[in-house]
């Protein structure tokens, strides 16, 4: 078990916006420390320019200097974190129709979670913090979904769990209640499996179509 010296230590290399560890540390004026990347999203999102960890408001959005020696201790501490990651045996690069990481860099492990809070897919090793830190603990982890800001109900930010056939669109169970109340609404896996199998019907249907056309041609 890691001590709570080195606990600290790994929670200073890790930008609160991402929850990986930092890429172009940047320092704003209230003494938190961001990517810079991350940071000018946040900012780019918001009307507001102000601190997501203290909610200090900037007038003037504050020109971005990166902190030199923190972002190489940060850039030995990702190395650090890569060799664990490519050494343990659950983690495994991702392969083509799995779900991979929406944090790794280079080499894209296996997701092991999604977060619906989030809204991003974690391998093992960048999921440790939901698992540690008290106030990731609370968030919703599912299955390992792809593009799941894509699959999240825009009005009730939840993730689309429903598929209503009268207005051929996914929903969130909450608007069946309202806009589709009315409606025939069925959960997204009996949806698809019946679109699969019409799916296969109709490519076995273009198979012998073309099996046929090749007959005649000879």
């Amino acid at each position: 078990m890691a001590s709570s010296s080195s606990v600290l230590a790994e929670e200073q290399f890790l930008c609160s916006i991402c929850l990986d560890v930092f890429t172009e540390l940047v320092s704003i004026q209230c003494g938190h420390n961001f990517c810079m990347a991350c940071i000018r999203k946040y900012w780019d999102g918001n009307d507001m320019c102000q601190c997501p960890m203290c909610k200090k408001t900037f007038y003037k959005r504050p020109d971005l200097f990166i902190n030199t020696f923190i972002s190489e201790m940060a850039a030995q501490f990702r190395k650090s974190v890569q060799v664990k990651a490519t050494s343990s045996s659950d983690q495994l690069p991702a392969k083509t129709g799995e779900v991979s990481c929406d944090i790794c860099t280079g080499m894209k492990l296996k997701a092991l979670k999604s977060c619906l809070v989030c809204q991003t897919s974690y391998c093992e090793t960048h999921l440790e913090p939901h698992q540690r830190v008290p106030a990731l603990k609370r968030h919703k982890l599912i299955k390992p979904v792809e593009n799941l800001e894509d699959r999240m109900c825009k009005k009730h930010d939840r993730l689309l769990e429903l598929f209503c056939r009268t207005d051929q669109t996914c929903v969130y169970q909450f608007c069946t209640e309202a806009k589709h109340k009315t409606h025939n609404t069925v959960p997204l896996e009996e949806e698809y499996g019946e679109k699969m199998a019409e799916l296969g019907k109709i490519m076995a249907v273009v198979q012998q179509m073309l099996h046929t056309r090749s007959r005649k041609v000879h």
